[in-house]
């Protein structure tokens, strides 16, 4: 997260770290992150720019793009690289995708974080999460159950495995137990179909796959969605309310959204008293 502790290789066969942990193996270009950290150290020398801001940065600028350049915000620097990164941390920090809305909100909250935020961007936690669950894990970040739905919104871009929404934890291919769009389950069932045992990826926002806007409010309100922590922001009313106002106006969201952006990305920084300015991303500084 916000000291770039997801960033660091395993370096001992007995320690893996928080890249490896189950919610983050769908992460990737690492290797954008460092070719921008090398180009960083060729510019301006070492112990400048540290790896946690350049992925603060990479965040930003995604942001910026992905949305046709009109969701820009100003991201504070001066964080500092941790030190350790510990593959049991990312389940307790990240909320499981069975959350309940409650959960989401205290998740969000303990992270200085909104309900509406958590609507915004919900990378955070597990697809199975309910809200009690989501509510929860961001309060423990010091996030409200505001920000928890602003944050949410984060899941209009990218890709998820299939097990993260079609597993022992929550089927939400299952017609019985899940309120999902029937077309999107059908159309998810071909998707997920692997004769390798493979587990297949799709995208998270079937209107808009690769485009920063309000359409996964949208689709939270027509059940298009994969994640059972998705749609469980409609099981309570404050998270609920969030999520309509949200969907009607891609505006407001998008104001809402740079904020709690920033309010992320100021969680548990680490200073030059708990950390360093990595001279490589994988690594720390000792090795």
């Amino acid at each position: 997260g916000c000291d770039a502790s997801v960033l660091l290789d395993q370096v001992d066969p007995n320690s893996p770290t928080e890249k490896f942990g189950i919610p983050n193996l769908s992460l990737r270009g690492f290797e954008v992150i460092d070719a921008a950290k090398a180009r960083i150290e060729k510019e301006c020398g070492s112990d400048v720019v540290s790896c946690a801001d350049v992925v603060a940065f990479a965040g930003r600028d995604a942001t910026y793009f992905l949305s046709n350049k009109k969701v820009y915000f100003d991201m504070p620097a001066g964080r500092y690289d941790g030190l350790v990164s510990f593959i049991n941390e990312t389940l307790p920090n990240l909320p499981p995708p069975f959350a309940t809305v409650d959960q989401l909100k205290a998740n969000f909250a303990s992270k200085g974080l909104t309900a509406d935020e958590m609507e915004t961007l919900p990378n955070l936690p597990p697809p199975f999460a309910t809200v009690d669950q989501l509510k929860a894990n961001f309060a423990s970040k010091g996030l409200t159950a505001d920000e928890m739905v602003t944050l949410s919104g984060a899941h209009t871009i990218g890709i998820s495995h299939c097990s993260s929404f079609s597993s022992s934890f929550s089927d939400r291919l299952n017609p019985s137990t899940s309120d999902m769009d029937p077309t999107l389950m059908s159309s998810l069932r071909e998707q997920c179909k692997s004769d390798t045992g493979s587990d297949n990826t799709v995208v998270q926002d079937i209107k808009t796959p690769n485009k920063v806007d309000n359409k996964y409010y949208k689709n939270v309100l027509s059940h298009e969605v994969l994640f059972s922590s998705d749609a469980a922001l409609m099981t309570a009313d404050d998270t609920s309310a969030a999520v309509r106002a949200n969907a009607k106006d891609n505006g407001v969201w998008e104001e809402k959204f740079k904020a709690a952006m920033v309010r992320m990305g100021a969680i548990d920084v680490k200073t030059n008293l708990n950390g360093e300015i990595r001279r490589k991303c994988g690594v720390v500084n000792s090795h």
